[in-house]
């Protein structure tokens, strides 16, 4: 196996948050641009960024394949699409709009099926009820990429030194869609359901109050196989969690795993293209262990070709499966839209990353939790296994990892100086471990002797600092999380 590496140009888009209301609170991070409704998300700023993607459309792509808009759940994101869509047909483009919320995967497929030269989808995916956002979807059907990203901020650049033009409205370039109904056809053709029918397994979905609502348990119940759903009705305030499907934010899914006897739970984010899984007896199957779990399964029992992509955050059970079956594993900064780089330019099999994004060349280069729940669903009906017995066999063949993130809201400059102290050779160990390596594709990583790494990374989305954990003991990792933010916090 041999891991490839591409460098970061993530550096120019991890930007500060600026004054709220502020042209400058326009700033496009790791996929699109979030701000907090009514402060820096007004429809003023909506309407600037849909005339900066226009402009790059016109100029980029074939404006005659028109645009596709969709949207979340979240409080006024149909009217900030619908914002979205007159200010890109005044510019003569032809708009695709759905009727109704729908998943982003969903608009990156039909954009994709339709040829169109971009796709919108406005959500906040999983940050806190009080933002929203953009998400630009490129031709191809997936994320914007960097080259495409800075094309749009150049062309944003120009908007906000020089204002919107006054434009004609053209209400007869917008058409409203049904994007959901293709979506959910298309799904049907990527697992074997007969085998999932013979299974008899029940399963519980929770959409956390998004966009994937309705359409896992439909298409689940459509072929036969026992479904149900919890907080599927729509809540901009999301139950008063962050639609973020890992803990605490699904305790509601575990409760109701118990009390229904189901044999696995699958939740979704708020624009539904991160997964999060539980096995029937209240364990919580992470991210990560659900990208080896699909590995494991595509590579070795289905025998599909293709190499593996994942993110610097993402755990190291992934390499040693990849070797084990004979597979490249190209590692790229964090952001979806670098695993579909790579996945645009080489034969991959499957790319993911730490927060619940994967994706498959089963279907498009776009992180899809729907798509991964069926697959899941496959998994545990082709080999007879729970989730928990499956991660259980990964560990006992390739080690045990545990792992774990805290995000710090920090003071100005404590960002900076955090990084600046763990890339500081002069920082020699950390606990009772030496660090005897450095890698800084993304933030900085150290690996503390053999018993794993961590990794101290500046949010591209979010003022704020992660840090990553992993070790060969749950109780480590947590030890290893709480000294690094005792690092950090007391820095001045």
């Amino acid at each position: 196996m041999r891991i490839e590496r591409r460098e970061s140009l993530l550096a120019k888009h991890q930007k500060k948050t600026a004054p709220a209301g502020r042209n400058a609170a326009i700033q496009f991070g790791t996929d699109g641009w979030r701000g907090v409704i009514a402060e820096d998300f007004t429809y003023e700023n909506v309407r600037k960024v849909a005339h900066a993607i226009a402009r790059y459309v016109i100029r980029a792509e074939r404006p005659a394949s028109g645009v596709v808009v969709g949207y979340d759940t979240r409080f006024g994101s149909e009217h900030f699409a619908e914002v979205a869509a007159e200010t890109l047909a005044a510019t003569g483009i032809r708009v695709s709009l759905a009727r109704e919320a729908c998943p982003t995967p969903a608009v990156s497929l039909l954009v994709r099926q339709r040829g169109a030269a971009a796709g919108i989808q406005i959500t906040a995916s999983h940050n806190p009820y009080r933002w929203n956002g953009v998400k630009l979807k490129a031709s191809y059907g997936s994320s914007a990429s960097a080259a495409i990203v800075e094309q749009v901020e150049n062309e944003l650049r120009q908007v906000l030194a020089r204002g919107l033009p006054m434009l004609a409205p053209r209400p007869d370039l917008v058409e409203r869609i049904d994007i959901r109904t293709a979506y959910v056809e298309t799904l049907s053709g990527l697992v074997d359901w007969e085998r999932l029918a013979r299974a008899k397994l029940r399963f519980l979905i929770d959409p956390m109050h998004g966009a994937g609502r309705g359409l896992l348990v439909e298409l689940l119940g459509r072929h036969g196989l026992e479904a149900s759903e919890i907080r599927g009705e729509r809540d901009p305030l999301f139950g008063g969690v962050n639609p973020e499907p890992i803990e605490p934010h699904i305790e509601a899914l575990r409760q109701a795993i118990g009390q229904g006897h189901y044999d696995a739970g699958f939740a979704f984010d708020g624009d539904a293209d991160r997964i999060g899984a539980m096995d029937r007896d209240g364990t919580f199957i992470t991210p990560h262990q659900i990208f080896a779990i699909l590995l494991w399964h595509l590579a070795g029992a289905r025998n599909l070709a293709g190499d593996v992509v994942k993110t610097f955050s993402t755990t190291k059970m992934i390499d040693k499966i990849a070797e084990k079956l004979g597979r490249r594993v190209w590692e790229t900064p964090i952001g979806f839209k670098y695993v579909c780089d790579r996945m645009l330019e080489a034969d991959v099999l499957i790319g993911g990353e730490e927060s619940g994004g994967i994706a498959t060349r089963l279907h498009v280069p776009e992180r899809d939790a729907t798509v991964s729940a069926l697959l899941l669903a496959e998994v545990m009906a082709w080999h007879g296994k729970r989730l928990g017995e499956l991660v259980a066999m990964l560990h006992r063949e390739f080690g045990e990892h545990h792992y774990g993130r805290v995000d710090l809201t920090l003071r100005e400059g404590q960002k900076e100086r955090s990084i600046e102290r763990f890339r500081d050779p002069r920082f020699r160990s950390l606990l009772d471990w030496p660090i005897v390596r450095r890698e800084d594709l993304d933030g900085v990583k150290v690996y503390l002797g053999h018993i794993g790494w961590a990794l101290v990374r500046a949010s591209g989305t979010e003022p704020v600092l992660r840090i990553y954990a992993e070790t060969t003991r749950r109780e480590t990792t947590r030890r290893v999380l709480e000294r690094i933010t005792q690092v950090v916090t007391g820095l001045k």
